[in-house]
């Protein structure tokens, strides 16, 4: 790899992380640069998965305020993603890409939607816990759904942030800040389960890796603070309509 390709990377790597700590489209920066700096496909998807831990990192150490009194929820959400994310392993190495790539942007954009709509979803599902047994309904639900964005998140990730900000938003009423730090968490557990399997059974990219895993490492601590100071509902939508554009992006190039 040239030094133009390694620097093009680390770049690249800053703007995945903080957009993918604040919004979940980390792969909107870096899936792109890895096909830039010469990769397949292929090697460019698990390169990629790998790498994009070290925005969990980054954001979980920046967010230590907002995950403070979290642990046996994430516990539960991660242990979900990581079945998710082992079933999207799989998948990615035994089937061919096209048969799942057709929906992602249709996924993407679902997410997106989501997002836009989550204070009247919300309202919806207050109305229904007034029932005797409907709070226990919704559980299931978000329990498939977040099993559901790990497989996507293992298998192809790109968006996977944006559909687990948009099932946690609709699931629990709190902070955004504390709903972002929570899905930076949960999917970086779907992420590092498929890309332990791809570091060996992948051709994964060591040095694409590390030169933007780097470059994450530094966005994804910034993205955190950017979320606390910014008003809710603003960067809301500026990251569904984010989401929107990123699965017009993946339409038109599939």
């Amino acid at each position: 790899m040239t030094a133009g390709s390694a620097a093009l990377l680390l770049l690249a790597g800053v703007a995945a992380g903080l957009t993918g700590s604040i919004a979940g489209l980390a792969s909107l920066f870096s899936y792109p640069a890895l096909l830039a700096a010469g990769l397949p496909p292929i090697a460019a998807n698990v390169t990629n998965t790998v790498a994009l831990f070290s925005t969990t990192v980054g954001a979980a150490a920046a967010s230590r305020r907002e995950l403070r009194s979290q642990r046996a929820r994430l516990v539960r959400l991660a242990l979900l993603a990581v079945v998710g994310g082992s079933v999207g392993a799989v998948l990615l190495l035994s089937t061919p890409p096209e048969a799942f790539e057709a929906v992602v942007p249709w996924l993407v954009a679902l997410g997106a939607g989501l997002l836009l709509a989550r204070d009247r979803l919300r309202a919806m599902a207050d109305q229904r816990a007034a029932g005797p047994t409907s709070a226990i309904l919704p559980a299931i639900p978000a329990m498939i759904a977040v099993v559901l964005v790990g497989v996507y998140g293992g298998y192809f990730g790109a968006g996977a942030g944006v559909l687990m900000l948009a099932v946690l938003s609709v699931t629990a009423t709190e902070p955004l800040p504390v709903t972002n730090a929570v899905k930076n968490v949960v999917t970086g557990a779907a992420n590092v389960t498929a890309g332990v399997a791809y570091a060996f059974l992948a051709p994964v990219d060591w040095v694409a890796a590390v030169a933007l895993g780097a470059g994450a490492l530094v966005g994804a601590w910034i993205g955190p603070a950017i979320v606390r100071r910014v008003p809710e509902r603003p960067l809301r939508i500026a990251i569904a309509v984010a989401g929107f554009g990123l699965a017009g992006h993946l339409w038109l190039s599939g």
